[in-house]
């Protein structure tokens, strides 16, 4: 989905290719984007050759800011096929893991930055103010819990909580997650606000990316 061209102050127009296979995560994104630049055009793709097909077809692309697990990246081979074919673009890595070893690889591959999802908004639009103004940016601390105590957590939730966390995931609103379970939207309202209690996040994209952090996911 590419939404409208804006223009800044100066006439310029900064184009970003965002690719993530989950909505929520590309919507998460593109407000860390509005907050980033006064002005942005942002190309949302779901898999790495849809964002190689708008690097093909657009000229005066940015930045491209790529989910390290997603349909067509084959773990960093993505990243490097994308570097080979756009040396001179800014590439930016999100991912739901800070594993130093993880981020060290993402910069021998040539990645101008690696920003964990778990971080807040106001954090990641700074991420990418200080990319697009030419400079490498990397996380200094880890801003969520280790994988092995998010999975405890997540063993917390109740089988029912599961599947509305499940169903959270597939992008599902609560009027739709209700009518799948057969039960009241105050009742599923209670379970998120439950999920979200569980696993000490403050929202349903935080909600998502703890989900991916076990395995087997439960997407």
């Amino acid at each position: 989905m590419q939404a409208p061209s804006q223009t800044t102050e100066a006439g310029q127009t900064v184009t970003v290719v965002v690719a993530d296979d989950h909505p929520l995560i590309r919507e998460a994104l593109r407000h860390a984007l509005a907050k980033a630049v006064a002005s942005a055009r942002v190309l949302e793709a779901a898999s790495l050759p849809e964002a190689l097909a708008f690097l093909e077809g657009e000229s005066g692309v940015d930045l491209a800011i790529l989910d390290l697990n997603m349909p067509g990246m084959n773990g960093f081979a993505g990243l490097a096929e994308l570097r080979s074919s756009e040396p001179s673009l800014p590439v930016v890595i999100v991912s739901a893991t800070a594993d130093p070893e993880v981020i060290r690889r993402a910069r021998e591959l040539g990645a101008a930055g690696f920003i964990p999802k778990t971080l807040p908004l106001a954090a990641i639009a700074e991420a990418i103010r200080t990319i697009l103004a030419g400079e490498i940016w990397l996380p200094d601390e880890l801003q969520s819990p280790p994988n092995d105590e998010m999975a405890k957590r997540l063993r917390d939730l109740t089988p029912q909580q599961l599947r509305v966390l499940a169903m959270i995931s597939q992008g599902l609103p609560n009027k739709q997650i209700a009518y799948a379970l057969s039960v009241g939207e105050p009742t599923v309202k209670a379970h998120v606000t439950a999920i979200l209690r569980k696993l000490g996040v403050h929202s349903r994209t935080q909600a998502v990316i703890a989900a991916r952090l076990i395995d087997p996911p439960l997407t």
